[in-house]
């Protein structure tokens, strides 16, 4: 089943309450949340609070998208705010042993442990923790900021990155595309492997949602 996790980032910042629960409503069962630090991005979003004040008021599995340098550093705050996941960069690390250390950390502290790549970065850079990760991100955009479109080759990652994962014999291993995903691209996308769709403005700023969403799903199951 295609989950979808809309981005708080493209909702009404002065209603999250609200915003989470229309989603909630539309059908998703996640919520995607971009943390960004102004170095490892251009760009500052929210810390652990605003994840801990989500975690009160939805029952939705919050997806924490860490864009930071050192993640090291924040995974336990996020995960005790509530974080159900936390995802990231293999470009934030110095090598696949720190990217491993990460990602047990993670599971350490309770929360399943994602790995995301930007645009520029090969597949073949997750070979050393395909066997450990409980998703991969692939960013179709680069990082930073919401309503970019999506780069279409880092769409035709996802079934390498897929074959990885199997051949690493990681069966359960969820693959989560980020950047762009719209109601006219989303299908593609899944058919190619991928099983989590971040959309930020496609489902914040769609009239209705659940038929977005229920549109993408007809789709792929045709």
């Amino acid at each position: 089943m295609i989950e979808f996790a809309p981005s708080i980032l493209a909702s009404d910042m002065m209603n999250f309450q609200a915003e989470a629960r229309r989603m909630e409503q539309a059908g998703a069962r996640w919520l995607h949340i971009d943390i960004m630090d102004g170095h490892f991005v251009p760009n500052l979003t929210f810390g652990p609070d605003i994840v801990k004040g989500l975690a009160r008021v939805t029952p939705l599995t919050l997806d924490v998208h860490l864009m930071i340098e050192t993640p090291m550093r924040y995974v336990e705050a996020f995960v005790k705010a509530g974080a159900h996941w936390v995802t990231f960069h293999l470009e934030a690390v110095r090598d696949a042993q720190e990217a491993r250390e990460v990602i047990q950390k993670i599971k350490a502290c309770g929360a399943k442990a994602g790995i995301s790549i930007k645009p520029g970065t090969p597949a073949s850079a997750l070979e050393a923790v395909a066997d450990v990760v409980d998703m991969v991100l692939v960013m179709t955009v680069e990082p930073g900021f919401g309503g970019q479109k999506l780069i279409p080759s880092c769409v035709e990652k996802i079934p390498e990155i897929g074959a990885m994962l199997r051949q690493a014999g990681n069966m359960n291993a969820l693959i989560e595309v980020d950047g762009g995903v719209t109601q006219d691209n989303a299908a593609g996308i899944a058919r190619a492997g991928a099983s989590v769709l971040v959309m930020g403005t496609g489902l914040f700023k769609a009239a209705d949602p659940a038929a977005v969403m229920e549109s993408v799903r007809a789709q792929v199951e045709a």
